[in-house]
């Protein structure tokens, strides 16, 4: 009885553990200052690690003395509500790790090639310097510095003839703090620009330091596409107190459209593109779609996955966001724990197909925490076919097109 009282502690403090991280998630998922969340942070650590010395030391040993031969009817009746919210946290774990170990792929991914590039072993050292978190670089198996390069392939139900084979270059999350050092980055530019994308999107979180936007034109400011390059900013360029409008200008100067709340449109081989950007909830609002043609490709830019559902009323062909980092640490047969997501960590990283939307979140290049366990930093390049083509069919994309943009709404 003593062991079956110890398994049941320990699975009352795993649903505990599930109900804090739950908790953290989803107000991560709202517009609140960094303050006010760091407070919340250090709450949850610390009922984190008193929870189960409580189980333990009062109920184990003391109290009703569970593990020392008493009785659960000893139980204060007040504790039984909450070890059954406990109870209901572990099944919910149960239930995400299943949902992460058997998520199918969307039957538009056609193909999925990656390899993994060590930044680190490149350089020949570790681009780190004395900032923030540094101590957390040295964990064992961290893999800040393994960057993992995609190329995937998409067959999209709207996607023109003309345009089979358009490709997209789809970087996020750079966290510009001053721990991991510029050479990093401008390794990952170096990278980004020998993958030659059509089109190079942004999807936020730039800076964790204003100063350091001294740091984008040896940067972001390389990188050109044909049909040009596309940003919004995130939560960290908004919460940490910094500039959001001089960044907005200073990646402006550089040749970057700002699709922050609006809709650029460009003319591609005889059809329309239209690509509106979110940084909802932290600031401005959604773009608006309303006055396309029903033919025109719709892409949004969304700093988060939570817009997932406004982006489906919207009718998005493809909606590309960042955010979540792939929740950084993964671990074995669980998966993803924490993710600043109203939908905790269902839109971590990865592909997912909600008709009519392809959604694909990116884990991101760095973080404002210099640790990745099971989870590298990625750059993707992801490459669209027309369901009108058949495979063997793909043609070279507008190597000889006038590319112009029409408006910005």
């Amino acid at each position: 009885m003593i062991w079956l009282n110890l398994l049941i502690f320990v699975l009352l403090a795993a649903g505990h553990t599930e109900l804090m991280v739950t908790l953290v998630n989803r107000v991560h998922a709202l517009r609140i200052r960094r303050e006010t969340l760091r407070h919340l942070r250090h709450a949850h650590d610390l009922l984190l690690v008193a929870f189960p010395v409580v189980l333990v030391g009062w109920f184990g040993f003391g109290g009703p003395g569970l593990l020392t031969g008493g009785q659960w009817a000893d139980l204060p009746r007040g504790w039984w509500l909450y070890f059954g919210l406990c109870g209901m946290g572990f099944v919910g774990l149960l239930i995400s790790s299943l949902q992460h170990l058997l998520r199918p792929i969307p039957k538009a991914q056609i193909t999925n090639h990656s390899h993994t590039i060590d930044i680190a072993t490149r350089l020949g050292y570790a681009p780190l310097v004395d900032g923030p978190y540094r101590r957390m670089a040295n964990v064992p198996g961290n893999e800040i510095f393994q960057l993992e390069v995609s190329e995937k392939v998409y067959r999209l139900p709207q996607l023109p003839q003309e345009w089979d084979g358009l490709s997209v270059l789809h970087l996020s999350d750079l966290h510009f703090i001053g721990t991991v050092d510029r050479p990093f980055f401008e390794q990952v530019i170096d990278i980004a620009g020998d993958m030659q994308a059509d089109l190079i999107v942004f999807t936020g979180d730039l800076l964790d330091r204003q100063e350091l936007v001294s740091w984008l034109p040896e940067t972001l400011g390389r990188l050109s596409a044909r049909l040009g390059c596309y940003f919004i900013l995130g939560n960290h360029d908004w919460e940490h107190g910094l500039n959001p409008d001089e960044t907005r200008q200073a990646l402006s100067d550089l040749g970057w459209q700002d699709t922050a709340g609006k809709t650029v449109c460009i003319e591609h081989n005889g059809r329309t593109l239209a690509i509106g950007g979110s940084e909802c909830p932290w600031m401005g609002e959604h773009p608006d779609f309303s006055n396309l043609s029903d033919d025109a490709f719709r892409l949004l830019l969304s700093h988060t996955p939570d817009n997932l559902p406004w982006a489906r009323q919207q009718q998005i062909d493809l909606m590309l966001s960042g955010h979540n980092h792939g929740g950084q640490v993964v671990l074995p047969g669980i998966g993803p724990v924490y993710a600043p997501s109203r939908f905790g960590v269902r839109y971590a990283s990865g592909v997912f197909w909600e008709d009519p939307t392809l959604l694909y979140v990116t884990r991101g290049i760095s973080g404002q925490y210099p640790l990745r366990l099971n989870c590298r930093p990625e750059l993707t390049k992801l490459i669209l076919r027309s369901p009108e083509l058949d495979l063997g069919e793909a043609t070279a994309v507008g190597v000889q097109t006038d590319n112009q943009i029409l408006a910005s709404v």
